[in-house]
């Protein structure tokens, strides 16, 4: 089973995915989260800054995932998609050409939950943008995507709220 979790920045993405990893539900899976830290300082370029090469890179990570049995991710190919969509330095027909490879691995997973950026404070982890404009273009951005891109999805589900109220939807949508 593939699980990947979609949304804009500060989001709890990967607060959720580590607390889905104490669970014995999920006790067999394997868990990615952020690394965003770890490529700043190999040099990549991230958020408004990227680059085709660095897209390149959070492409490859997130196909890479999508090569394991059992795994749940705070990343999908969803965002590298609106990420490289809002990149200043990448030309619009780059962005296209790359959004027409990228996508080829969406059916891959077997769930993709959408959080909400609604009630949720921006928090400052001293790696990505607090920006919250920028915060608003990459939602907007991800929700087009689910809609030029909804049929390549196995199963799709928006949720929000507490961390407890993520959880539960997560577990009722995946085990029944």
């Amino acid at each position: 089973m593939k699980i990947g979790f979609a949304g804009t920045v500060s989001v709890g993405k990967t607060t959720l995915v580590k607390a889905l990893q104490e669970l014995p539900e999920f006790k067999d899976y394997t868990f990615a989260t952020e690394r965003s830290k770890y490529l700043r300082d190999l040099g990549i370029p991230l958020n408004t800054d990227s680059t085709i090469k660095g897209q390149i890179v959070f492409l490859a990570e997130r196909v890479s995932e999508l090569m394991c049995e059992n795994i749940i991710t705070d990343r999908t190919i969803v965002d590298v998609i609106a990420f490289t969509n809002l990149a200043d330095s990448i030309r619009y027909d780059v962005k296209k050409e790359f959004e027409q490879l990228a996508s080829h691995s969406l059916f891959d997973y077997d769930y993709i939950f959408y959080i909400s950026p609604d009630g949720v404070e921006i928090e400052d982890n001293g790696v990505r943008t607090i920006n919250p404009e920028y915060r608003t273009d990459i939602d907007k951005e991800i929700q087009k995507i689910f809609i030029i891109h909804g049929r390549k999805f196995k199963n799709f589900c928006r949720i929000s709220g507490t961390i407890e109220e993520r959880i539960k939807k997560i577990k009722q949508v995946v085990f029944s």
